[in-house]
């Protein structure tokens, strides 16, 4: 049997459940035949030279974890400037907050040579390779040009966006070119997939041979939607564990008047925070009888904060936060309670079971698994509903969700308020719909369907 290599930004010990579910599901694969897990090690050399770093190796079971340090330099073009400065907001649609530093990119090429040069003796002839993510789009493309002629899959955890979007990248030609270096590009949706093919037939003059297979540069390179998913089985047991009953009977105490709307996410522009706040306002002005009633609990963990962006996010939702509280709080209730702080995974299905709506409103998504994880966590003899942004990639699955546009605050209000007043039957039918949705693809389904269609395919 051939072996898995996974090549990621970061890498987990998948040994480890608070690794979370895709670090399991990943490392079942690699543990089945032995694998490798390769990418960079999370450390920042100070006073490092650009484009070398430490490898560092080790063993966690049948699986070898391989990891490279970077420098200070590389962090910064790499990671900072071209990953999360460059390609993160323009395939968000938030063209505004990209920064087009042409310096970037070299960063982010030499990084991708670097890690390539590094994994390549660690190759053998019959691997699998599975890439990861929109930091390691040239991976394939660089092991090409050092002669690998192995099955190479990538699979893009983040949407991905128009062409007319993706074209306002400098040198988006290579980016894309890149991809035509894989066998198997995974996209989350089928909305992905149809950017994808307008784009490679307008700018890569690409023929398509059927509605998965386009040939430009020489290859042929099959993209196809393989949505993620969650473990359903795994989180729905974490509810029933100690943290997540102590969370649930400790919130059910203090909320037994209230009911609670929940938000779970990274504090990210992304994920259309300050718009679900205006949101809840228009709620509260629109039905006060949610006054004194409904509460908000919004976790946004920190993330990326030495961007100045992110940063300013934060100032932004404290200050929203503050307003409503001091406009509409009581001294026995509080609408709105923020949390910038993690929160440990075992303790957050308590807290899904424990609320009355989920608000997942992201401006732009790739898929979003906090959508399908609070499904997993609901008791189904009293659901909670889910309130679900169209512009997240689980839209397309989670058809019986209230969808919502996220930009229109008095439509996102409304909707909050039926999924307040749903009845029991109808949250009850919704619900059993949406699990057998997420079980029916979940993040087993999702790892063994693309493996085996990169597995089926003719290598190099």
């Amino acid at each position: 049997m051939s072996r898995l290599v996974v090549v990621s930004n970061r890498v987990a010990d998948p040994r480890k459940t608070a690794a979370g579910g895709l670090a399991v599901a990943l490392g079942d694969a690699l543990s089945t035949n032995g694998g490798l897990w390769f990418g960079w090690s999370g450390t920042i050399v100070e006073g490092g030279t650009p484009g070398e770093g430490d490898m560092q190796t080790q063993q966690a079971g049948n699986v070898t974890l391989s990891t490279v340090d970077l420098c200070r330099e590389d962090y910064d073009s790499y990671y900072l400037g071209y990953s999360n400065g460059v390609l993160w907001p323009v395939f968000h649609y938030r063209l505004d907050l990209a920064d087009f530093d042409a310096g970037f990119i070299g960063g982010y090429r030499r990084v991708n040579q670097m890690m390539a040069r590094k994994l390549m003796p660690l190759l053998r002839p019959d691997d699998i390779i599975w890439v990861h993510d929109y930091h390691l789009i040239p991976m394939a493309a660089e092991l090409r040009a050092m002669g690998c002629r192995n099955r190479i899959g990538f699979f893009l955890h983040i949407p991905l966006p128009p062409p007319l979007i993706l074209a306002a990248i400098p040198q988006h030609e290579w980016l894309i070119r890149s991809l035509f270096a894989y066998d198997l590009v995974g996209l989350q949706s089928q909305a992905d997939v149809d950017h994808f093919s307008r784009y490679v037939g307008q700018e890569a003059g690409a023929e398509t041979l059927d509605k998965h297979q386009f040939r430009a540069f020489g290859r042929t390179v099959h993209a196809q939607a393989f949505p993620i998913g969650i473990d359903v089985d795994e989180f729905a047991a974490l509810t029933h564990g100690k943290d997540a009953r102590e969370m649930f009977d400790s919130m059910k105490d203090e909320y037994s008047r209230r009911r609670l709307l929940l938000g779970v996410e990274r504090l990210d522009y992304s994920k259309g925070l300050p718009q679900r706040l205006r949101a809840f306002r228009h709620l509260l002005q629109q039905y006060p009888e949610n006054l004194g009633s409904a509460t908000l609990i919004q976790i946004a963990s920190p993330s990326r904060e030495a961007l100045d962006t992110y940063s300013g996010l934060r100032q932004e939702l404290e200050s929203l936060c503050g307003s409503i509280n001091g406009d509409y709080g009581e001294l026995d209730w509080m609408p709105v309670r923020y949390i910038h702080r993690n929160v440990a995974r075992k303790r957050l299905p308590g807290l899904y079971r424990v609320a009355s709506v989920a608000l997942v409103t992201p401006l732009r998504d790739g898929m979003n698994l906090v959508a399908k994880e609070f499904i997993a966590a609901q008791d189904p003899a009293d659901p909670g509903v889910l309130v679900l942004s169209r512009f997240a990639g689980a839209a397309e699955q989670l058809k019986e969700a209230l969808l919502v546009n996220p930009y229109d605050t008095h439509g996102t209000a409304e909707s909050i308020q039926v999924a307040l007043q749903m009845p029991l039957a109808e949250r009850q039918k919704r619900h059993q719909k949406l699990l057998e949705r997420i079980r029916q693809q979940d993040v087993h389904w999702w790892r063994k369907t693309f493996l085996q269609t990169l597995t089926d395919m003719a290598p190099g």
